[in-house]
């Protein structure tokens, strides 16, 4: 079973909206049971909270749920248990960081690495552009799901 976690500040826009849009393209190719999916934050801001609405709405949009999730921080064991600790920008990686002390098994990557690009998702807390963190989420999600089929040599 191949393990992500995706990794915001608050746990409830961008990493949700990734957790939900990789679970639909796992769930769409048939191959669920195959992974483990889930999203959490750096921070303690919004533990217990909802995904935000503007993000919920735009998940709606494209048929996806999220009914049930609710914030929560990333841990060590976290860190320990997943794969893929992919987080949506640099300041993720230095918040996280002083959760995990370093990554040393390699497992935390931007999102939009796996596109090609070395940038990060835009917080549409900040933004207010929620159709713009749905296409780097969409996009940089269908490349990690191609790496990691690519990885595993699965057809």
């Amino acid at each position: 079973m191949t393990r992500i976690m995706f990794v915001c500040h608050g746990n409830i826009c961008r990493s949700p909206m990734a957790e939900f849009v990789m679970k639909k393209i796992v769930k769409d190719a048939g191959m669920e049971n195959m992974f483990h999916i889930e999203s959490s934050a750096t921070s303690t801001e919004e533990i217990g909270n909802p995904v935000y609405p503007p993000a919920r709405k735009i998940l709606a949009e494209h048929g996806i749920r999220c009914d049930g999730k609710f914030a929560r921080q990333i841990t060590l064991d976290d860190y320990r248990n997943f794969d893929y600790i992919i987080v949506m920008d640099y300041n993720n990686i230095r918040n996280l960081n002083r959760i995990i002390g370093s990554d040393t098994d390699n497992k935390v990557h931007l999102l939009m690495h796996y596109t090609g690009y070395e940038k990060g998702v835009a917080d549409p807390w900040y933004t207010r552009n929620f159709q713009a963190t749905w296409k780097d989420v969409n996009e940089g999600c269908q490349a990690l799901f191609r790496y990691i089929l690519k990885n595993l040599r699965i057809d």
